[in-house]
């Protein structure tokens, strides 16, 4: 997987290039952006709640399971450097399922591939080099 950012004029405005997609990524105008797209920050929790309700229907949909309409809210909060990030995630369902439904969906949920990753342990690798062009 990966992703390309590219910056767009003179703030912080970013053309985010994924396969055969684009994305636009910025920062609010107080933060000295043109807020003409979701902050980074933002696309972090908007990838958590969307992989979730995937995850959620994907699961449902095996087992043959109608949830009718789904909807995932997550927040999270960064306290101060060093204490752990804390993430909330609302998930919303249209039908009402049994108590052991509820209980297999939340296991679910907790699997999607961007929760295992925000839980497990992360490594990263860095390098400058001239730009292209």
């Amino acid at each position: 997987m990966k992703a390309i950012a590219r910056r767009q004029g003179d703030t912080y405005t970013h053309s985010v290039a994924v396969r055969n997609h684009e994305l636009t990524v910025d920062e609010p105008r107080d933060h000295g952006g043109e807020d003409s797209g979701p902050t980074p920050q933002e696309l972090l929790a908007a990838s958590l709640a969307s992989c979730t309700a995937i995850t959620l229907e994907m699961y449902a949909s095996r087992k043959q399971w109608d949830l009718g309409p789904v909807e995932v809210e997550c927040e999270y909060s960064t306290p101060e450097r060093g204490a752990p990030t804390q993430f909330a995630l609302v998930m919303r369902l249209g039908r009402e399922c049994t108590e052991e439904q509820l209980e297999r969906l939340r296991t679910i949920a907790a699997k999607c591939p961007v929760h295992r990753t925000l839980q497990g342990e992360v490594s990263f690798s860095e390098r400058i080099e001239p730009a292209p062009g």
